[in-house]
C-alpha cells in the first residue's frame, strides 16, 4: 500500500529554502508554517472521481453560501458539486448535467458553465444553474469552443473566452472557426460578441509588433485563440496563448481595444534544461534560444492603486492533422553565422531535443537565426497595459531541481519520468489565481507536469518572493492505477478566509490527470 506523500518547501523572506517530506496527508495538514510573515500550504483533503487520465477534475469554483465546490468533470460531461463544509472529507452531493463542460464560475448563488458543442468548431453555450438547488435556469449561445467563463466582480455579466480551435487543417477540410469573447448580461439575457475581424487587414502590423500568427492561410480573426480571462471593472484581459499575446477588451462596448504582444524571454540570460536525453539536471543559459511566454492562466491584483496581471507561462504549439508548427532543433538547418557551433548544439545533450517553433526567425537561405521555444517556464507580473514588470526566470526549474531532484521535469502521465519534459516546456505552469492573506497579496500557480502548487508573495509587484511549494503527488504510486495522489493540476481557485468553511483561506485545485480535487489550507 502506498502512502500519499506531500512535498513542501518554504521560503523565509530573504532566507534559504528548506524542504520537509511529509509522510501522509494528515501530517501535511499539521505541518508547521514557515515562521515568518509569509504563507505555507497544507493539504486538508481530496475528492477522487476514480477516473484517471480522462479530464475528470479540471476547473473549480466555489459558492460561499452553500460551502460547495463546483468542479468540471469533462469525462462525465458534468460539473461535480462537492460539499466541503469539512474540507478534510469533501463529498459529492450531486452533479450538474453539462455536456462538453470546459469551465465553471460561481457568483451570488448562480453557477455558469461553459460547454463546447459536440463538434468543437460549432457554436458552444453557457448554461446557468441555481447553486443551491442545481436547477438549470437558462442557456446562452456563444462562440466556438468556449474554454473559460468568469463573472464580472458585480456578478452582472459573464465573460467567455471562445477559443475557436480548428478541427483540422487538411486540404478540403479546413475548419478553423473565429476566436471571440462573449459578454453576457445575466439579467437581460443578452449576448454580445467582441470579435477580431477589425484586425483582419492588420496582420502584417501585428506580426511586426510580435503577435504570433502561425495558422496556415488563416485570417487574424480565425488565427487568434482566446484561452483565459480576468476581469476588473469594465475591462477584460484575455490570453491569446498560441499567439503569445493578450487582448484587452472593453466590456461596455463589447470591443477588442488592443492586442498586446508579450515579447520573448531570452534564455541566453536565464537558464533552462533543454534535453530529456542527457540523464541529468542541466539548467544553464542557452544562447540563441528565446521563449514565447504564451500564458494559459491569467489573474489580476491591485497594488498602490494600479492594476497588475499575473500569468502562468505554459506555452502551446499547434499540432493538428495535416499541420504542425513544432520541430526539434536537431531536425532544423541552423545559420552558421548565428550558431557557429551548430553541429555541437544539435546533439541530444545540448539543444537537439528541444522543441521549438517552425516559424522561428530565418535568414534568406531558410536557415534559422534564432530558436523560439514554447512557454516561459515561469510566472510573470505585467502592468495593465501588458508591459513586463517581473518574471520568475528559471526559479521554477531550480525549485524542482532542489526539492524533487529525482522527479525533476517529470511528466504527469507516469511516475519514473525524470527529465522527460526538459525538451518541451519543463514544469509547465498552467493555472494561476490571486488571493489576499492578512493584508498581503499572493499568486498561486499549478505546475501541470511535475505537479504541485507554487505560491509567490506579489505584494510588491516588482519584487515577488517565492513563499511556498506543495506537491501532493505520490511518486511511489502508479498514475495509471490512480494511486499517485494529485497529478496534473489544471485549475487553481482561491477561497478567502471570510468565505471559507474553516475561516482560513483555502485553495481548491482540480487535478486533470488523477481525477482528484485537492483542498489546501493557506496558513
Amino acid at each position: 500500500m502506498h502512502h500519499s506523500q506531500a512535498f513542501r518547501v518554504t521560503a523565509a523572506a530573504c532566507a534559504a529554502l528548506s524542504v520537509a517530506l511529509l509522510a501522509t496527508p494528515a501530517q501535511a495538514a499539521t505541518s508547521q508554517g514557515n515562521g515568518n510573515k509569509g504563507v505555507s500550504l497544507a493539504f486538508l483533503g481530496r475528492f477522487s472521481t476514480g477516473s484517471v487520465g480522462t479530464g475528470a477534475s479540471e476547473i473549480a469554483s466555489y459558492d460561499p453560501a452553500t460551502k460547495r465546490a463546483f468542479v468540471v468533470n469533462a469525462q462525465a460531461g458534468t460539473v461535480d458539486v462537492l460539499d466541503i463544509r469539512d474540507p478534510r472529507k469533501p463529498r459529492r452531493v450531486t452533479s450538474l448535467a453539462a455536456p462538453g463542460a470546459n469551465s465553471v464560475a460561481v457568483s451570488k448563488g448562480l453557477v455558469a458553465v461553459a460547454e463546447q458543442a459536440a463538434k468543437k468548431s460549432d457554436q458552444g453555450k453557457v448554461s446557468l444553474f441555481q447553486a443551491r438547488s442545481g436547477k438549470k435556469l437558462k442557456e446562452f449561445r456563444v462562440g466556438a469552443l468556449p474554454d473559460m467563463v468568469t463573472f464580472t466582480e458585480d456578478g452582472r455579466r459573464l465573460v467567455v473566452a471562445n477559443e475557436g480551435e480548428p478541427e483540422s487543417y487538411c486540404a478540403g477540410a479546413v475548419d478553423d472557426p473565429e476566436g471571440s469573447v462573449s459578454i453576457i448580461d445575466v439579467a437581460r439575457g443578452t449576448v454580445r460578441t467582441a470579435d477580431f475581424r477589425a484586425f483582419d487587414d492588420r496582420a502584417d502590423e501585428l506580426r511586426a509588433a510580435g503577435v504570433r500568427l502561425s495558422g496556415p492561410d488563416a485570417p487574424v480573426s480565425r488565427d487568434l485563440e482566446p484561452e483565459y480571462v480576468t476581469v476588473s471593472g469594465d475591462t477584460a484581459w484575455v490570453t491569446l496563448q498560441e499567439n503569445n499575446a493578450v487582448a484587452i477588451v472593453d466590456l461596455d462596448r463589447a470591443k477588442v481595444e488592443r492586442i498586446v504582444p508579450l515579447g520573448l524571454k531570452d534564455f541566453g540570460k536565464v537558464g533552462m534544461d533543454a534535453s530529456d536525453k542527457d540523464g541529468k539536471i542541466d539548467i544553464r543559459p542557452r544562447t540563441g534560444v528565446k521563449g514565447m511566454y504564451m500564458p494559459d492562466g491569467i489573474a489580476h491584483f491591485r497594488s498602490r492603486g494600479q492594476t497588475y496581471l499575473v500569468t502562468a507561462n505554459e506555452g502551446d504549439g499547434r499540432d493538428w492533422d495535416c499541420y504542425s508548427d513544432e520541430a526539434r532543433v536537431k531536425d532544423l538547418t541552423l545559420s552558421s553565422e548565428a550558431f557557429p557551433n551548430a553541429a555541437e548544439l544539435k546533439k541530444d545533450a545540448e539543444l537537439g531535443r528541444l522543441t521549438v517553433a517552425t516559424d522561428s526567425p530565418k535568414d534568406a537561405s531558410g536557415a534559422y537565426t534564432e530558436l523560439h521555444a514554447f512557454g516561459g517556464r515561469s510566472i510573470s507580473v505585467r502592468s495593465a497595459t501588458g508591459a513586463l514588470v517581473w518574471d520568475s526566470g528559471d526559479e521554477l526549474e531550480r525549485l524542482i531541481a532542489r526539492e524533487l531532484p529525482k522527479q525533476f521535469n517529470a511528466d504527469h502521465e507516469e511516475n519514473d519520468s525524470f527529465d522527460s519534459r526538459s525538451d518541451n516546456k519543463g514544469p509547465e505552469p498552467e493555472g494561476v489565481t490571486v488571493g489576499q492573506v492578512r493584508g498581503r497579496t499572493y499568486a498561486f500557480a499549478g505546475l501541470e507536469r511535475v505537479g504541485g502548487v507554487v505560491a509567490y508573495d506579489v505584494t510588491d509587484p516588482r519584487r515577488p518572493v517565492l513563499a511556498d511549494y506543495l506537491n501532493t503527488r505520490d511518486f511511489a504510486g502508479s498514475v495509471e492505477k490512480g494511486t499517485a495522489g494529485d497529478v496534473g493540476p489544471e485549475g487553481v481557485f482561491f477561497v478567502p478566509a471570510g468565505d471559507s468553511p474553516t475561516h482560513k483561506p483555502l485553495l481548491i485545485v482540480g487535478n486533470e490527470v488523477s481525477g482528484t480535487t485537492a483542498i489546501y489550507e493557506v496558513r
